[in-house]
Parts: C-alpha cells; structure tokens; sequence
C-alpha cells in the first residue's frame, strides 16, 4: 500500500468554531468548505482534518449523532514550552499541564470549543 496522504475526520456539533480554533492557533488553512463540511490542510503538517456537521447526511446513518469522542489530535512540535506560552497568549485554555512521561514524551493539551482533545508533544532524547 502506498499511503499519499492521511486525514482525520472530527464530527462535531460547531464545525465553524472548530474549524476558527484550527486556523486561528495551529495555522492550518481551509482548502474546502460546504455547508456543514470543512477541511483543512497544513504548509507543514503530514495530516489533515476534516470538520464534519454531526447529523450531517454524507456520513452513514448509525455515524451521523456521533460525536469525536476518545479521540486526541497530537501534534508534534519543536519548542514545547514556547508553543505553550504563545497559546496561553493566545487565550487558549491548557487542559492538562506541561509533563514529562517515563518513556520520553513531553506534552501538555488543550481542548477545540467542541471539546476535542489537541495535544502537543515534544520527544526527549534519551
């Protein structure tokens, strides 16, 4: 399989505030958008997310009231700590603070206004 590009689909109730908090703190662009549909793409990120209305008809029936749920959107970054202080900056509430886990990952998240888990991480070298 050559895999040419990778995509997370995000059901959600405000597909324009998810979409806002995208562009607005993590630079990502609209590259298309139709009633209750967005997708956004990345100079730089390898994935692209895809907001969809939660009921919207183009998802299967028994997937269109389900919302993202158990999902966690990583990004990884370089400069943890200043990405942290420019989204505080910014406004943006930090959900789960700057940690060090035992294998290696730093992190800390924050969460879209539909409650979608975004987390930043920065590998230490071991």
């Amino acid at each position: 399989m050559n895999v040419l590009a990778s995509t997370i689909s995000l059901t959600v109730d405000d597909v324009a505030a998810s979409s806002r908090f995208f562009t607005e703190h993590f630079g990502f662009t609209e590259q298309m958008a139709a009633e209750g549909f967005v997708s956004l793409g990345h100079e730089t990120a390898k994935v692209s997310i895809v907001l969809l209305q939660a009921g919207i008809e183009v998802l299967p029936e028994n997937l269109r009231q389900q919302r993202a749920s158990g999902v966690i959107v990583a990004f990884t970054v370089e400069n943890l700590e200043a990405e942290e202080k420019r989204l505080r900056g910014e406004g943006v509430e930090i959900t789960l603070p700057l940690r060090e886990e035992p294998w290696g990952e730093r992190l800390f998240m924050v969460t879209d206004p539909n409650g979608v888990p975004v987390e930043l991480v920065e590998w230490v070298q071991q």
